[in-house]
Order: structure tokens, then C-alpha cells, then sequence
């Protein structure tokens, strides 16, 4: 089994940063494909950005293109997710996920998932 872990959420102004964290571990050799997914109140669970953990396949939602960046270090067992430029909109718990396949963009296709951690941004 793999447990995903994350952390980093907070309360931010508009405008600020934060840097999201999950750490990995188990048997995470299975661990192919990886993503971020966010959720908020009375909404479905959004795709944020997909990669693969061992090639520089990444795809960004276009929402979030150009001011958020995943990155891994498979050393760590750990990715990571800069968030810049942050807006109201951002608001929404966000998890972690994982899978033995290689990136998706569905949380469907993703059967292994953190408990989410919250980002509140205010205007």
C-alpha cells in the first residue's frame, strides 16, 4: 500500500504564495503517475496538474498555467506544488493523488489519495 500525506495549506492574501507538500511512502515503487486535485465547497473535485514520476510529462489545468509548477523529488518521495499569483478562486482543499499508470487528468483514474489540505485565499 502507498500513503500520501500533505501539507502547506493556509490563509493567504491575494497576490501571496504558498507551497503545498506530500510525502509519500509504502510501496511507492508503484507510483507512476502523480497529481494535484482540488476541491471546493459544493463543487466536484478539479484537476490542477498531472505528471509522471519519472519523466518530465506534466500538464497544467489552464486555470492555473503559468502561476502554479509541480515538482518531485524522488529521492524525498515527495512533490510539490508552488502556488503563485493566488486568487479567491483558488480557495479549495487540495489532495495529492497517485496510481500505477502514467498521468491522468481524471480523479476517477486515481485510486490513491492524501486527506487534502485547505487553502484559503482572501480578496
Amino acid at each position: 500500500q502507498v500513503q500520501l500525506v500533505e501539507s502547506g495549506g493556509g490563509l493567504v492574501q491575494a497576490g501571496g504564495s504558498l507551497r503545498l507538500s506530500c510525502a509519500a511512502s509504502g510501496r511507492t515503487f508503484m507510483i507512476y503517475g502523480m497529481g494535484w486535485f482540488r476541491q471546493a465547497p459544493g463543487q466536484e473535485r478539479e484537476f490542477v496538474v498531472t505528471f509522471s514520476r519519472y519523466t518530465e510529462s506534466l500538464v497544467y489545468a489552464d486555470s492555473v498555467k503559468g502561476r502554479f509548477t509541480a515538482s518531485r523529488d524522488n529521492a524525498k518521495n515527495t512533490v510539490y506544488l508552488q502556488m503563485n499569483s493566488l486568487k479567491p478562486e483558488d480557495t479549495a482543499v487540495y489532495y495529492c493523488a497517485a496510481r500505477r499508470t502514467g498521468p491522468g487528468i481524471l480523479p476517477a483514474e486515481y485510486d490513491i489519495w492524501g486527506q487534502g489540505t485547505q487553502v484559503t485565499v482572501s480578496s
